[in-house]
C-alpha cells in the first residue's frame, strides 16, 4: 500500500466513471466550468464512510453555496451505489470505480491493493484542473472535513 495521494499543484487525472445510475461522469466534464471536491472511500454500506458522507451530505451547501461540485468515489458497483444512495439521501453523484477496478483510485494513488478498496483520499481540483488541496487517511480513520471546507474558502477569489 503507497497510498500517498498525488500532490498539490499536480494536474489532476481525468478520468471517466458511471454513477449509481450508470450514467458517465468526467472529471473533464467540469474544466473551466468549477471546481470539484474529489472523495475517495472504501466501501458504501461501511460505518465509517456512511458517517463521513452523511456529514458531507448535511454540510453540501458550504460546498454548493461555493460553487464546488462534489463527487464521490469508490470500487463499489452502480447497483450498490444506487441502494446506499438512496438509503442515505446523498445529493451528488457516488460513482463506481469497479471496473476496471479501482484504476481511477490508482491514478489518485489511493488504492489499497491487499483489501481492493480505496483509501480516503479527498482532493480538492481547481477549474483548471490542478490540485489545489489533498489528504489520505488510512482505513478506520474518519477524516476531518473542516479542512476541505478551509480549502474550498481558499480558491475564492480575493
Amino acid at each position: 500500500m503507497t497510498g500517498q495521494g498525488l500532490a498539490v499543484g499536480a494536474t489532476a487525472p481525468d478520468f471517466t466513471l458511471p454513477d449509481a445510475n450508470k450514467t458517465p461522469v468526467s472529471l473533464s466534464d467540469f474544466r473551466g466550468k468549477q471546481p470539484v471536491l474529489l472523495v475517495f472511500y472504501p466501501f458504501a454500506f461501511s460505518g465509517v464512510c456512511t458517517g463521513e458522507l452523511c456529514q458531507l451530505r448535511d454540510d453540501l451547501s458550504t460546498f454548493a453555496d461555493a460553487g464546488v461540485q462534489v463527487l464521490a468515489i469508490s470500487c463499489d458497483t452502480a447497483q450498490s451505489l444506487k441502494a446506499w444512495g438512496e438509503q442515505q439521501g446523498y445529493q451528488f453523484p457516488l460513482l463506481s470505480d469497479y471496473w476496471p477496478h479501482g484504476a481511477v483510485a490508482q491514478a489518485y494513488d489511493v488504492f489499497f491493493d491487499k483489501a481492493g478498496m480505496a483509501l480516503r483520499g479527498t482532493f480538492l481540483v481547481d477549474v483548471d484542473g490542478v490540485i489545489r488541496f489533498a489528504e489520505v487517511n488510512p482505513p478506520g480513520q474518519a477524516r476531518d472535513q473542516s479542512a476541505w471546507q478551509r480549502a474550498v474558502s481558499a480558491l475564492a477569489p480575493a
